[in-house]
C-alpha cells in the first residue's frame, strides 16, 4: 500500500541529459566514464529540487530563506 503523496506529481518538467546519459541512467555501463551517470543524476536531482522549490513557493506559508536572494 502507498500512502506517498506527492502534491502536482503528474506535473511534467523537462531535462536536458545527452545520450551517453540517458544510456548510463537506462543500466548502460561505461567503464571508463563513471562521471557521466553522476552528471545525469545530478541534473535529475537540480530538475526535482527546482520543482519543490515552485512547490513551496506556491503553497501561502513562509518562503524559504535561500529563495529570498
Amino acid at each position: 500500500m502507498n500512502l506517498t503523496k506527492v502534491p502536482h506529481g503528474d506535473e511534467k518538467v523537462t531535462v536536458e541529459l545527452t545520450v551517453k546519459e540517458l544510456m548510463a541512467l537506462s543500466g548502460l555501463h561505461f567503464y571508463a566514464g563513471h562521471e557521466i551517470r553522476i552528471s545525469a543524476k545530478k541534473k535529475l536531482n537540480s530538475v526535482l529540487e527546482d520543482a519543490y522549490k515552485r512547490e513551496a513557493l506556491n503553497d501561502d506559508g513562509p518562503i524559504p530563506y535561500d529563495l529570498l536572494n
